[in-house]
């Protein structure tokens, strides 16, 4: 028997974590912004699955290993941990378009903007007899190519401010959220949770 789900995509740097300006390689480097394993927790609270979905593509730019990357996202299981809180999925791509390598040119086409990794989530979650409604889920990120990833994916874009915060960005480009939130907490329980009544 299926269940439909709904699922929070979420990015990770700048929306979860703070952006240090460079990747993040270690655990000391990586600093929850506030409340956000809060917001986390109450969205699980509400039966929404998590999926983290993030570009690393300081993988193929020999900046960071991918043990360190796992070992970041295994930190971040465990901070969630303390709220009573996981995520259920994580994906990342390793690429660069401007940075070949033979082992990991593979899976530029993952890289967002590109859906890919989203779909690869829906498809995972499929298999495990969960349908992901896309109407009623979102992707939270603190850019462009989040929100164009969320669009491209047929789910709910938000934009945070926290991070990159490129709000003027998307407008320039004509991408646009669905709503701008300061960070997401606000997102979660600002909107998600709390959606504005119908005028």
């Amino acid at each position: 028997m299926e269940q439909s789900v709904k699922v929070l995509f979420l990015d990770r740097d700048g929306t979860i974590n703070k952006d240090i300006g460079s990747y993040v390689s270690s655990r000391e480097e990586f600093i929850l912004i506030d409340r956000a394993d809060e917001a986390i927790a109450l969205a699980r609270q509400a039966g929404f699955r998590i999926v983290i979905i993030s570009n690393q593509a300081g993988i193929a730019r020999g900046i960071v290993t991918p043990w360190q990357v796992d070992d970041v996202n295994q930190y971040l299981r465990e901070l969630l941990a303390l709220r009573q809180a996981s995520y259920d999925r994580c994906y990342y791509c390793p690429s660069h378009p401007e940075y070949p390598h033979p082992e990991y040119d593979q899976f530029l086409d993952c890289r967002k903007p590109s859906p890919r990794m989203v779909e690869q989530a829906v498809e995972d979650l499929r298999k495990e007899g969960l349908v992901v409604d896309l109407a009623g889920s979102f992707f939270i990120g603190d850019k462009v190519i989040d929100v164009e990833c969320g669009l491209r994916a047929g789910v709910r874009p938000i934009l945070v401010r926290t991070g990159h915060n490129e709000e003027a960005l998307c407008h320039q480009r004509r991408i646009f959220p669905e709503h701008v939130a300061d960070d997401l907490y606000q997102a979660i329980t600002g909107y998600i949770l709390s959606p504005p009544s119908a005028s």
